[in-house]
């Protein structure tokens, strides 16, 4: 399906299901799908950034960095520098050259790359030298700014800002942030623990202490406020991804990884910026990692997980699963191509078909 069609369909399918149950199937005759792309990879891609409906990049295992311009059809694989032990769970892409991917771990393990060639060269911009911290995810709001994230120091979560498009990083003073619960910290699972709206608000996803909670930021990190979400949390389950319609709507998933069907207390959805936040009326049915809204259906979003995706089409009131397929992360693109990625280089792009397409 050419992607004008494709806009023109998932409004028929939102319209359709607007106006049915949630048990029902989208609009007669239209059926969202995965189409998978090939990539030549078996790592597992916990970092995604979708650019268009002909670029995008993945990062994971083994320094392994995925590049595809024309719609997944091929695939070029590049590692920076040093990288090659290393779990790149995080990239943010600017274009078909320009990204900014993110190495997770404790002390020197937490790195930054970036490149503007197009993965042909990468220079290391960060190289975490606090023996404590360990970075997760990264996010930006435009080209120059964004902010990385570190599970507490010192009792704190610890928070890089950068001005010039990832080139340069500088720690943001924690007097603004509010103390870290026992045992709590981010999930590096998706590369979505942090996430941004508008020009100035962020969001960060926490579990592993007593409450999982979301703590929100409007002066871009430097003061947060801190609330207690609707999901479970313990050592293995919390809030693992939020997505922001506007600076007001988001859902948050999690649940449990070490209990990936179990699908109770795994999603909230919020109209308040993250103050308060509500369960919704059907869940996935399984712990859910990752979740982007489209950009065109203004009440569509979709959330994927270990065991499966899932999609909404009244906000996240509501959910159905269209696929049993593993991904860990899902992002969509300002042209309304939505990419997926997870283990064993499984990439996929939304596609919505009709039933006589597929046979």
């Amino acid at each position: 399906m050419k992607r004008p069609l494709i806009i023109a369909a998932l409004a028929a399918v939102t319209a359709g299901l607007l106006q049915a149950p949630a048990s029902a199937t989208p609009a007669p005759g239209l059926s969202p799908t995965w189409q998978l792309s090939p990539t030549g990879s078996t790592a597992r891609l916990r970092g995604l950034s979708a650019v268009s409906h002909r670029v995008a990049w993945a990062s994971g295992s083994e320094g392994t960095v995925l590049r595809t311009v024309d719609g997944g059809a091929t695939w070029q694989r590049t590692i920076p520098p040093g990288a090659a032990a290393l779990q790149l769970r995080d990239i943010q892409a600017f274009d078909a050259d320009t990204a900014v991917a993110m190495s997770i771990g404790t002390g020197e393990d937490s790195r930054i790359f970036r490149t503007g060639d197009g993965g042909a060269t990468w220079t290391e911009v960060f190289r975490n030298t606090e023996p404590t911290a360990f970075y997760d995810c990264l996010a930006f709001w435009d080209r120059r700014h964004g902010i990385a994230l570190s599970d507490p120091v010192d009792g704190k979560f610890r928070v890089l800002s950068t001005e010039d498009g990832g080139a340069t990083w500088t720690v943001v003073p924690n007097d603004g942030m509010p103390a870290a619960l026992e045992g709590e910290f981010a999930f590096a699972a998706s590369g979505q623990c942090v996430s941004v709206a508008g020009g100035r608000d962020a969001w960060i996803a926490t579990g592993g202490g007593a409450k999982a909670r979301v703590l929100h930021s409007r002066d871009r990190g430097r003061t947060w406020t801190a609330t207690d979400t609707n999901l479970a949390s313990g050592a293995s389950a919390g809030v693992f991804a939020t997505a922001w319609r506007d600076t007001l709507r988001g859902i948050a998933v999690g649940g449990d990884f070490a209990a990936p069907t179990n699908g109770t207390d795994a999603l909230g959805t919020s109209r308040d910026a993250g103050r308060t936040w509500q369960k919704p009326s059907t869940a996935p049915q399984g712990y859910r990692s990752g979740v982007a809204w489209h950009p065109f259906v203004q009440t569509a979003a979709i959330a994927v997980g270990p065991t499966g995706s899932d999609y909404t089409i009244d906000s996240g009131r509501t959910w159905k699963q269209f696929d049993a397929g593993t991904f860990d992360t899902v992002d969509c693109a300002r042209d309304g191509a939505c990419w997926a990625s997870g283990a064993t280089g499984r990439v996929g792009i939304l596609r919505l078909t009709s039933r006589e397409e597929d046979r």
